[in-house]
């Protein structure tokens, strides 16, 4: 879906150049996603990630094995987190969260409805939604009890197909128009995340920018952008 085949019509251009970020909304905070693997030396690396500034959630993502193992591989990250009191959020699979006891979970267009994870992990968890580039598919989420949407991806990504290109005045949009927290995901980096911060984003979600270089450095770089 592009801009031009969300129901609601394609956005005014004008609409980013007219938006101020409203100061009343906390400010911009960082989302860590894992990288697939998170075996190995991975849980040491996520500490020191932790360590070396704010991080508000971490993201649980794993591909292609059975839960079991995926629990086996969650649970010291998840206690690293705690540590640190940062949410951990799995990604995918309201089964695993319940199992593991998460503070919520993150959900594609595919992987079920806000409302049964709801259900199934209570009034407490964090629910999130990927909805694209579409404020229809955003809306529904939040008319769902989502407790936030991610849009993107707004750059190149390495770290998944990317099908969605985002523009930044959709986080102005949203952010003008709802009070529900917005992600803005995709190939951000500390270089090219200060216009989402602008835009209106609540959160940014991070992976390949932080895991694929020094992450202690990277965490540092992004709380820099953020906090001006």
């Amino acid at each position: 879906m592009t801009d031009e085949d969300d129901p609601l019509g394609p956005l005014d251009p004008d609409f980013a150049a007219q938006f101020k970020r409203d100061d009343r909304r906390p400010a911009c905070q960082l989302y860590l996603i894992s990288p697939l693997d998170v075996g190995g030396g991975f849980p040491d690396r996520l500490r020191r990630a932790l360590g070396a500034g704010p991080v508000a959630a971490f993201q649980f993502r794993v591909k292609d094995i059975d839960q079991h193992a995926a629990a086996a591989l969650a649970e010291p990250l998840q206690k690293i987190c705690a540590e640190h009191d940062v949410a951990f959020i799995v990604n995918d699979s309201i089964s695993l969260a319940k199992r593991l006891g998460a503070d919520g979970v993150h959900l594609g267009q595919g992987d079920g409805d806000p409302r049964d994870a709801r259900t199934a992990l209570g009034p407490a968890a964090q629910i999130g939604v990927t909805c694209h580039d579409s404020r229809h598919l955003a809306m529904e989420a939040g008319e769902g009890g989502a407790d936030y949407v991610a849009f993107g991806s707004f750059f190149p990504t390495t770290t998944k197909q990317v099908e969605h290109h985002a523009a930044p005045v959709l986080l102005s949009w949203w952010s003008t128009m709802f009070e529900l927290p917005c992600v803005a995901i995709g190939g951000i980096t500390p270089a090219n995340a200060r216009p989402l911060v602008e835009a209106g984003a609540d959160f940014l979600a991070v992976s390949h920018a932080v895991w694929g270089n020094d992450e202690a450095a990277a965490i540092a770089a992004f709380d820099a952008v953020m906090a001006r």
